[in-house]
């Protein structure tokens, strides 16, 4: 099944916080380690990266420190490939800064980012370059949780009708609850999400926002908004809802180094297939592989694995 839709010619931006990330190495509970780990961690920047690795440009555009922290995370995406020329250094206010603590039960992330550089993005940005170029904006449900402006910056993409937009928008939902006042994400990353052309979402990030029972159908009931939707069940399976029916692919099996950043992984995948015009089936498959990668590193971001040779 084709999914018949996909950006008109043209960069793809994505849009969004990214922090310095510190992890105990190796790893063990925060308060005993001796050595961390500097490290950069970031949905939307993560996004591009892995873009760039599908050999789709990327453009990342947001707010940094003018700080050692901040020049990193910039060094760091430009040598990937990652084009972060729109990206501003703040001489006031500082990188944001994530913080790992591994422990048996799973990690731990503690975040330091209120005031950071990246929270005073706003809707400005919509009206100059690289955003007013692009061809593919990728937002995710973090930003709005950040600031006031960077709700109205997410906020503000959005409200335009998609036929009326010079650009497609792509919106992770990307559920943080550390990052929402209790009962404040549900509403909305629900009205966000319903006016974005693509959707990713977690089968569990679902229930856990709009209703403990849903299914995969239930949640593209409730979301009708977007020309394709993606419902991601873990390691299970994803499926996508376009308007010409719904295709599942199941997830590959791997094994889990560490789980973050593999829904990030998942969307880049997907929407380098996306831009390439491939089949659902086949930009699903390049979402689990792109997680798979993720999926098989310390850290957000790990080089792609090959292609399985039952899919050739």
């Amino acid at each position: 099944m084709s999914i018949r839709w996909r950006p008109a010619p043209g960069p793809v931006v994505c849009v969004g916080e990214t922090m310095a990330a510190l992890a105990p190495d190796p790893p063990r509970p925060l308060q005993d380690a001796d050595d961390l780990r500097v490290a950069i961690a970031g949905a939307e920047s993560n996004v591009a990266l892995y873009l760039v690795e599908h050999g789709v440009p990327a453009t990342w555009v947001s707010a940094l420190g003018d700080d050692p922290l901040g020049r990193r995370v910039l060094a760091t995406l430009a040598a990937a490939g990652v084009d972060v020329s729109h990206v501003r250094l703040d001489p006031r206010r500082p990188t944001g800064l994530l913080l790992k603590d591994p422990g048996p039960n799973g990690t731990r992330v503690h975040y330091y980012r209120s005031g950071s550089a990246a929270s005073a993005l706003g809707p400005e940005l919509l009206d100059r370059p690289p955003v007013r170029d692009a061809a593919l904006l990728h937002l995710t449900g973090i930003t709005p949780a950040l600031s006031p402006t960077c709700r109205e910056l997410v906020t503000r993409a959005l409200a335009t009708p998609a036929a009326e937009r010079p650009y497609a928008i792509s919106f992770d939902v990307n559920h943080r609850p550390a990052l929402w006042p209790e009962g404040a994400a549900s509403g909305v990353l629900h009205d966000l999400a319903d006016r974005a052309d693509i959707v990713f979402v977690g089968l569990d990030e679902a229930q856990g926002l709009w209703g403990a029972d849903l299914t995969a159908a239930d949640v593209r009931k409730l979301l009708p908004g977007p020309r394709i939707l993606v419902v991601k069940d873990g390691s299970r399976a994803a499926t996508a809802f376009t308007d010409e029916g719904s295709r599942t692919v199941p997830a590959l099996r791997v094994d889990v180094v560490e789980p973050v950043g593999a829904g990030d992984a998942f969307a880049a995948g997907f929407l380098a297939g996306l831009v390439r015009d491939a089949s659902t089936e086949r930009a699903l498959r390049l979402g689990h592989l792109t997680a798979a990668s993720a999926l098989s590193v310390i850290g957000d971001h790990g080089p792609l694995l090959p292609e399985p040779d039952s899919w050739t």
